[in-house]
C-alpha cells in the first residue's frame, strides 16, 4: 500500500467557536457530520465508535506527566479501534536517565499494543528542547513524532538566524514525523491567523510550509521502517487551532467593543488542511 495523505481534524478546533464562525454549532454529532461535509477523513479526540458512524479515522491523545500505565492505556486505546495516538510526555524537567525510561515505556507500549504511539513535540515535555530531542534520537531511533513545529518555532524562536541550517540540522526528527498538528505561529505568537495562507508578506507560513515537506518526505522515504507502521500508511494532518479561553487564539475588541477571537478558526483548518496537501504534493513529486 503506497504512503498517503490523510485530513484529520482535532476535535478542540470546533470548541467555543464564536457565533459568527462558518463552523459547526452543537454538540460533537454537529461537529463530525460537518467536518464529513468539509473533507476531513479523520477526527482526533472523539469517541472511536462514534467516529465510526461518521466513516471517520479515530486517532486519540493523553498527556503523560510520568511514568506507568502507558502500556495498559494503550492496549485499551487499541481494542477501542483508535489507529494512532500522540502523547504529551514528560514536563521537561526530567534527567536523561528518567527521560531514556519514559522513551522506553512508550515504545514497549506501541509494540505491545500494535498500536503507534506519536510522541508530540510541545513546550513543557520532555521533547520542549530541539537539541534534546535529536539527542534522544540517537538513543532511540525507533521513536516517532507528531510534529507540532509552532511551540519550537516560537519558543526557539527559529528565525533569529540560519533559519535553513536549522531545518537540516533538524532532519533526523523530520524524518520520524508520522502525524501532524497543524497549527502556524510566529517568532512572537504560536498560533496566528494567515489569512488564506499565502506566503508573499508572511515569512513565517513559508517556514512551516517548509518543515512541514520536510516531514511528508520523511514519511514518504522512510515509514517502511516503522516499528509500528500507520495504519493504511497513512500520516495524518490535524489542525488543531485552540481558543482564547486556553490562551491560544488571539483577540482583539469587536464592533460592539468586547474581546472576540481575531479570525475563524473553523475556516483557517479548512486553509491549514490546503496548506498541507500542497506540501504533501511537492514531497511526493
Amino acid at each position: 500500500m503506497a504512503p498517503s495523505f490523510r485530513r484529520d481534524l482535532n476535535i478542540a478546533t470546533t470548541w467555543f467557536l464564536p457565533s459568527w464562525s462558518a463552523g459547526p454549532v452543537g454538540d460533537q454529532r454537529a461537529a463530525l457530520e460537518a467536518a464529513r461535509e468539509a473533507g476531513y477523513q479523520g477526527i482526533q479526540g472523539v469517541n472511536a465508535e462514534l467516529c465510526r458512524e461518521f466513516d471517520l479515522v479515530a486517532t486519540t491523545f493523553d498527556v503523560r506527566p510520568t511514568r506507568g500505565g502507558l502500556v495498559e492505556s494503550a492496549m485499551q486505546w487499541a481494542d477501542q479501534g483508535f489507529a494512532c495516538t500522540t502523547l504529551l510526555l514528560g514536563t521537561g524537567m526530567e534527567d536523561d536517565a528518567e527521560a531514556d525510561r519514559m522513551i522506553e515505556e512508550v515504545l514497549e507500549a506501541t509494540s505491545a499494543s500494535g498500536m503507534p504511539i506519536y510522541v508530540e513535540t510541545h513546550r513543557a515535555t520532555l521533547t520542549q528542547d530541539s537539541w534534546r530531542t535529536l539527542e534522544l534520537v540517537k538513543r532511540f531511533p525507533e521513536i516517532r513524532f507528531n510534529g507540532d513545529f509552532s511551540h519550537w518555532y516560537t519558543g526557539h524562536e527559529m528565525t533569529m538566524s540560519k533559519f535553513e541550517e536549522k531545518l537540516d540540522w533538524l532532519a533526523p526528527v523530520f524524518e520520524r514525523v508520522r502525524y501532524l498538528h497543524g497549527r502556524i505561529g510566529t517568532s512572537g505568537c504560536m498560533q496566528v491567523d494567515v489569512g488564506d495562507g499565502q506566503v508573499e508578506g508572511q515569512d513565517h507560513v513559508g517556514h512551516f510550509r517548509a518543515m512541514w515537506e520536510r516531514s511528508f518526505a520523511g514519511f514518504l522515504n522512510t515509514v517502511e521502517y516503522d516499528m509500528v507502521p500507520p495504519p493504511r500508511m497513512e500520516i495524518g494532518f490535524a489542525p488543531e487551532l485552540l481558543p482564547a479561553e486556553f490562551g491560544y487564539a488571539l483577540q482583539g475588541p469587536g464592533d460592539d467593543g468586547e474581546l472576540q477571537e481575531l479570525g475563524d478558526r473553523w475556516a483557517q483548518g479548512i486553509v491549514l488542511t490546503r496548506i498541507a496537501a500542497e506540501c504533501f504534493e511537492a514531497a511526493a513529486s
